[in-house]
């Protein structure tokens, strides 16, 4: 297994630009509070378990070539990219129209909530065409394409991003579910809020139509 565990010094590299990135708002980190000021913690939480898994599964494909592949294919990459900003303008809209949790009526189960929030997580992770350039140029830096563990080592290195970024947005997700009580005493403030959310996912379904596959 060490064979996959790339050198100390590139580890540590690799680290401390994980940790920067992490921090980089993003629509996963925007996704991530939002869910916790409206649902709670568990929702913020399971939020980031979505996004999680959806980074092993671009682990999975970045080790085994698919990831290039797709970047270096204009179609495949306009296409996922169409549907990644599809996906968050829905978001947006449904927040428009119906409001978040804290200003809509409960009509879900706890369950259900928690649910969605994994799901919307998740989608908003495998439906960004960035995230498959990020595999594609960020991981390779370091690992050696001559390097006979090249594979593996770029699995290890997309597992470490999440064993070192979980930790780096707990707090964050933990922090905002504080906002909640203030929030729901007011539904003039929470319109603003789901504003605000709209115009963070339709912001960033416009940066991602403009990225490019070079």
């Amino acid at each position: 297994m060490t064979e996959f565990i790339p050198e100390l010094t590139t580890l540590a590299a690799y680290t401390v630009a994980v940790v920067v990135l992490a921090l980089t708002p993003g629509p996963d980190m925007a996704l991530f509070l939002a869910q916790s000021i409206t649902n709670g913690r568990s929702a913020g939480l399971l939020a980031l378990a979505g996004a999680s898994t959806g980074l092993i599964g671009h682990s999975i494909i970045a080790s085994v070539g698919l990831s290039a592949l797709l970047a270096a294919s204009p179609m495949a990459f306009t296409a996922l990219k169409w549907i990644g900003a599809g996906y968050l303008c829905w978001l947006a809209w449904t927040t428009l129209r119906h409001g978040s949790e804290l200003t809509r009526d409960i009509t879900l189960t706890r369950q259900k909530t928690l649910w969605y929030a994994y799901a919307k997580g998740l989608m908003i992770n495998l439906l960004n065409p960035k995230i498959i350039l990020f595999f594609v140029t960020f991981l390779p830096q370091f690992v050696s394409i001559a390097d006979p563990h090249a594979g593996g080592k770029l699995f290890f290195l997309g597992l470490w991003f999440i064993a070192v970024s979980v930790p780096v947005i707990v707090p964050l997700i933990w922090t905002a579910a504080g906002f909640s009580a203030w929030l729901k005493r007011s539904r003039r403030v929470s319109r603003v809020f789901d504003y605000a959310f709209a115009g963070v996912m339709g912001g960033f379904a416009a940066k991602l139509l403009l990225a490019q596959t070079k």
